[in-house]
């Protein structure tokens, strides 16, 4: 199968800062690809030079064949971070403007857009103006832009900024029905999560490096689970795990205990040795997550200095503040 995007040694600097560095990266045709890491990584830069909105300073980049995305503009549909109609012009006006630009001109274009209106609970708001509309409202009318002339290669960064949870879901089937009908999708989060419902294939950055490029069945065989999840019938229990070799932390955890085990130690063995010790309602492997995943990675190379409490914090507030937006 082709690839709708390579990246060959792609490097992307503003003065002094590197914002991507030496970038290598093949996105079959047909995929759906999610590009994670922190606010500050260096997703949308890399998404940017994707859609020729910057160039990079040396490598090669190819998309849908071409040497840019210039050439295959009408291809191509973007939704960007920063979020942007025209704000005096009417939705369905607005819609069928964008339509036409990118090719989908015809007398079945305004049932088009009625349709997708439809489809995302703004059949009212066809006559509306665009900034009469909430940004929710308004990044909805954005992703029918980015669908509607029904393109090749769909990039969406940051997509689910600021939606509540019943738009979110939404737009998450809407992305997938785009993926099944066969198109490349794209995505950017710093919500880890969204990513692990979401795709097949995941490209981790951080701090302009690419430092994961693998399917989630590849991920969660490569990082073996190495904590168990168990609620004691009596809190005491608890403490008696604490001491069984091979344990190497026990941690409260909403009404249960997480209990982290050390390099090597087989899960299976220090779970009959829970239910040896104490009681429980429950005793699970928990397997690891994409920010336990993006954690090991960042600490363990000796470069960064990186404290794993910090880090998830981190990635927590961000994740807190782009569901606020």
């Amino acid at each position: 199968m082709p690839d709708a995007i390579i990246m060959d040694g792609i490097t992307k600097t503003f003065g002094e800062k590197v914002a991507v560095r030496d970038m290598h990266m093949a996105v079959p045709e047909g995929a759906l690809y999610g590009f994670i890491g922190p606010n500050g990584a260096g997703k949308t830069t890399t998404i940017r030079m994707i859609m020729s909105i910057l160039f990079p300073d040396a490598g090669r980049l190819s998309v849908l064949g071409k040497a840019s995305a210039v050439e295959s503009k009408d291809r191509i549909g973007y939704l960007p971070e920063e979020r942007g109609v025209y704000k005096k012009m009417k939705v369905g006006a607005f819609l069928n403007f964008i339509g036409k630009l990118k090719g989908a001109g015809g007398p079945g274009l305004d049932k088009k857009v009625r349709g997708w209106l439809d489809r995302v609970d703004l059949g009212d708001c066809y006559k509306k103006r665009c900034d009469e509309l909430s940004k929710g409202m308004q990044q909805k009318v954005q992703f029918i832009a980015a669908v509607l002339h029904e393109p090749d290669l769909l990039i969406f960064d940051e997509p689910f900024s600021g939606l509540d949870p019943v738009n979110m879901r939404l737009l998450r089937d809407l992305f997938l029905e785009q993926h099944e009908a066969g198109r490349t999708v794209i995505f950017s989060t710093h919500v880890m999560h969204q990513a692990e419902q979401l795709c097949d294939h995941l490209i981790m950055i951080n701090k302009g490096d690419k430092v994961l490029d693998a399917s989630l069945d590849e991920i969660r065989a490569q990082y073996d689970p190495r904590t168990i999840l168990f609620a004691p019938l009596e809190p005491s229990g608890a403490e008696a795990v604490g001491s069984v070799p091979g344990v190497e932390s026990v941690t409260p955890m909403d009404g249960a205990f997480e209990v982290s085990l050390q390099d090597g130690v087989a899960p299976p063995e220090i779970m009959r040795q829970i239910l040896q010790l104490t009681p429980v309602s429950k005793i699970e492997l928990r397997r690891p997550t994409l920010e336990d995943v993006f954690i090991e990675i960042v600490t363990r190379d000796a470069t960064q200095e990186a404290d794993e409490a910090s880090l998830r914090a981190e990635l927590r507030e961000e994740a807190a503040a782009g569901a606020s937006v």
